[in-house]
């Protein structure tokens, strides 16, 4: 099954169907209908034969317009149901973490400043993957961290187990060093000051969804009570995600 989730690409590293996965009541999610990705500004030549090859009809960018305005954007944005949603609203500089912190508290700390600060933000994401022409994908810059959020609550809401959603968060570590490599591509000159930049272990997930749980009771809660995700959304994200 892992074969099948990663798609390769010669510049994206990170990107992954959501299909396969079992959910309480014996479904399972669709190959093919819901993607995660780093970022799809990268896409060009045989790549991008390759992204078209899948069928996408909605594309999520869930970057800082001034990320993307840097590093641009899908390409033909105007082929796709495009929505800039930035989840993020307080940007920091992952490379310069000091390594003396402990990164996962630390990485947590930063995911409940997003799961706060962007509720909007993430409903809007969710409502669109939920009723937006499909498949859908949905990116950041390394398909990481604001994306490995949006994967958690997504699965979270079709009710797959939670074992299976630390799994998922935890396969960007198979991309952890080519991540690493186009960061000191692009910074040439500069000194990554963190050990931990590109990781993303199931422990720093599991801090993030415990958060959840003291604040909202669940991630469910969660979604529910403070991003307002309706009966009737989490209802149209099955049907359009599950199958038997």
């Amino acid at each position: 099954m892992t074969s099948r989730r990663h798609i390769e690409f010669e510049r994206l590293h990170n990107f992954r169907d959501l299909g396969g996965y079992r959910t309480a009541d014996g479904r399972s999610v669709a190959w093919g209908a819901l993607y995660r990705a780093d970022s799809l500004g990268k896409l060009s030549g045989a790549d991008w034969e390759r992204f078209l090859a899948l069928d996408i009809r909605t594309v999520i960018d869930l970057r800082y317009p001034w990320e993307i305005e840097a590093k641009g954007r899908i390409p033909q944005a105007h082929r796709f149901t495009y929505a800039n949603l930035s989840i993020e609203h307080r940007p920091y500089d992952q490379a310069e973490i000091d390594p003396a912190v402990d990164p996962w508290r630390y990485l947590a700390d930063r995911f409940a400043e997003v799961t706060e600060d962007g509720a909007a933000e993430i409903r809007q994401a969710i409502e669109l993957i939920a009723t937006g022409p499909g498949p859908a994908v949905f990116h950041c810059t390394s398909g990481k961290d604001r994306t490995g959020i949006i994967a958690a609550l997504v699965l979270t809401l079709l009710e797959v187990p939670q074992e299976e959603i630390l799994a998922d968060f935890a396969l960007t570590e198979l991309a952890t060093a080519r991540l690493t490599a186009d960061w000191h591509a692009a910074n040439p000159g500069r000194t990554l000051r963190w050990p931990s930049y590109g990781r993303a272990p199931a422990a720093l997930l599991s801090l993030v969804l415990a958060d959840l749980t003291t604040r909202y009771g669940s991630p469910a809660g969660y979604l529910a009570d403070r991003v307002g995700i309706t009966a009737g959304t989490a209802a149209r994200l099955r049907d359009r995600l599950l199958t038997a």
